[in-house]
Protein backbone atom coordinates (compact mmCIF):
# COMPACT_ATOMS: atom_id res chain seq x y z
CA UNK A 1 0.00 0.00 0.00
CA UNK A 2 1.48 2.97 -1.14
CA UNK A 3 1.12 6.22 0.84
CA UNK A 4 1.24 9.59 -0.40
CA UNK A 5 4.06 12.21 0.06
CA UNK A 6 2.61 14.90 2.72
CA UNK A 7 2.38 18.29 0.72
CA UNK A 8 4.13 21.01 2.26
CA UNK A 9 1.77 23.58 3.93
CA UNK A 10 1.88 27.56 3.56
CA UNK A 11 -0.09 29.94 5.57
CA UNK A 12 -0.39 32.68 2.82
CA UNK A 13 -1.00 36.46 4.73
CA UNK A 14 -2.13 39.29 2.45
CA UNK A 15 -4.79 41.96 2.64
CA UNK A 16 -5.05 42.40 -1.17
CA UNK A 17 -7.71 40.15 -2.29
CA UNK A 18 -6.44 39.38 -5.82
CA UNK A 19 -3.17 38.84 -4.55
CA UNK A 20 -4.11 36.51 -2.09
CA UNK A 21 -6.24 34.22 -4.68
CA UNK A 22 -3.52 34.59 -7.15
CA UNK A 23 -0.65 33.31 -5.31
CA UNK A 24 -2.58 30.60 -3.47
CA UNK A 25 -3.53 29.54 -6.91
CA UNK A 26 0.15 30.00 -7.77
CA UNK A 27 1.17 27.60 -5.02
CA UNK A 28 -1.66 24.99 -5.21
CA UNK A 29 -0.02 24.61 -8.60
CA UNK A 30 2.96 23.90 -7.82
CA UNK A 31 2.21 20.84 -4.62
CA UNK A 32 1.17 22.93 -2.24
CA UNK A 33 -1.59 22.92 0.70
CA UNK A 34 -2.59 26.29 1.34
CA UNK A 35 -4.47 28.20 4.08
CA UNK A 36 -5.32 32.27 3.23
CA UNK A 37 -5.75 34.89 5.52
CA UNK A 38 -6.73 38.57 4.53
CA UNK A 39 -5.77 39.79 8.09
CA UNK A 40 -3.68 39.20 11.03
CA UNK A 41 -6.00 38.45 12.85
CA UNK A 42 -7.28 35.46 10.92
CA UNK A 43 -3.85 34.54 10.43
CA UNK A 44 -3.20 34.64 14.42
CA UNK A 45 -6.51 32.45 15.12
CA UNK A 46 -5.61 30.05 12.35
CA UNK A 47 -2.40 29.63 14.38
CA UNK A 48 -3.68 29.71 17.57
CA UNK A 49 -6.18 26.80 16.46
CA UNK A 50 -3.52 24.22 16.19
CA UNK A 51 -2.50 24.69 12.44
CA UNK A 52 1.45 24.91 11.73
CA UNK A 53 2.19 25.48 7.99
CA UNK A 54 5.74 24.46 6.43
CA UNK A 55 6.19 27.88 6.04
CA UNK A 56 4.21 31.76 6.25
CA UNK A 57 4.05 34.14 3.86
CA UNK A 58 3.06 37.17 4.69
CA UNK A 59 2.77 41.19 3.70
CA UNK A 60 3.67 44.07 5.45
CA UNK A 61 1.27 46.62 4.69
CA UNK A 62 -1.75 45.70 5.81
CA UNK A 63 -4.42 47.38 8.59
CA UNK A 64 -5.13 46.90 11.68
CA UNK A 65 -1.64 45.02 12.16
CA UNK A 66 1.08 45.26 9.97
CA UNK A 67 2.98 42.28 9.20
CA UNK A 68 5.87 43.01 11.54
CA UNK A 69 3.48 43.28 14.43
CA UNK A 70 1.82 40.02 13.28
CA UNK A 71 5.78 37.90 13.32
CA UNK A 72 6.46 39.81 16.67
CA UNK A 73 2.85 38.40 17.43
CA UNK A 74 3.98 34.83 16.19
CA UNK A 75 7.41 34.92 17.61
CA UNK A 76 5.80 36.20 21.17
CA UNK A 77 3.52 33.77 21.55
CA UNK A 78 5.83 30.69 20.56
CA UNK A 79 2.61 29.98 17.27
CA UNK A 80 4.36 27.15 14.58
CA UNK A 81 7.75 27.25 15.48
CA UNK A 82 9.04 25.37 13.33
CA UNK A 83 7.77 27.01 10.25
CA UNK A 84 9.81 29.39 7.93
CA UNK A 85 8.85 32.87 8.41
CA UNK A 86 8.97 35.02 5.01
CA UNK A 87 7.96 38.70 4.12
CA UNK A 88 6.17 39.48 0.68
CA UNK A 89 5.71 42.90 0.51
CA UNK A 90 6.31 46.31 -2.28
CA UNK A 91 8.24 47.76 0.92
CA UNK A 92 11.87 47.90 -0.07
CA UNK A 93 12.80 50.28 2.46
CA UNK A 94 16.00 48.82 4.45
CA UNK A 95 14.38 49.94 8.35
CA UNK A 96 12.27 47.41 6.93
CA UNK A 97 13.98 44.96 6.15
CA UNK A 98 16.45 45.10 8.85
CA UNK A 99 13.43 44.90 11.50
CA UNK A 100 12.12 41.81 9.54
CA UNK A 101 15.32 40.00 9.82
CA UNK A 102 15.68 41.10 13.40
CA UNK A 103 12.47 38.97 13.87
CA UNK A 104 14.42 35.91 12.49
CA UNK A 105 12.58 35.78 8.96
CA UNK A 106 13.62 33.49 6.90
CA UNK A 107 13.38 35.47 3.46
CA UNK A 108 12.24 38.32 2.51
CA UNK A 109 10.89 39.08 -1.00
CA UNK A 110 9.41 42.53 -2.64
CA UNK A 111 6.80 41.73 -5.17
CA UNK A 112 7.92 44.07 -7.23
CA UNK A 113 10.63 42.77 -8.54
CA UNK A 114 9.52 38.66 -8.20
CA UNK A 115 7.52 36.87 -10.56
CA UNK A 116 5.12 34.41 -8.83
CA UNK A 117 7.01 31.58 -9.96
CA UNK A 118 10.45 33.17 -8.50
CA UNK A 119 8.18 33.27 -5.19
CA UNK A 120 7.65 30.09 -5.26
CA UNK A 121 11.12 28.48 -6.50
CA UNK A 122 12.03 31.18 -3.21
CA UNK A 123 9.86 29.35 -0.79
CA UNK A 124 11.08 26.28 -1.68
CA UNK A 125 14.92 26.63 -1.91
CA UNK A 126 14.24 28.27 1.91
CA UNK A 127 11.92 25.61 2.69
CA UNK A 128 14.54 22.99 1.49
CA UNK A 129 17.48 24.61 3.27
CA UNK A 130 15.09 24.97 6.58
CA UNK A 131 14.37 21.15 6.25
CA UNK A 132 17.92 19.83 5.84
Amino acid sequence: METKPKKTSLLLLDDDQFLLNMYALKFKNSGFDIETANNADTALRTLRDGYSPNAILCDLIMPTMDGLEFIKKLRDEHLSPDSAILVLTNTSQSADIERAKSLGVDGYIVKATATPSEVVAEVKAILAKKLK
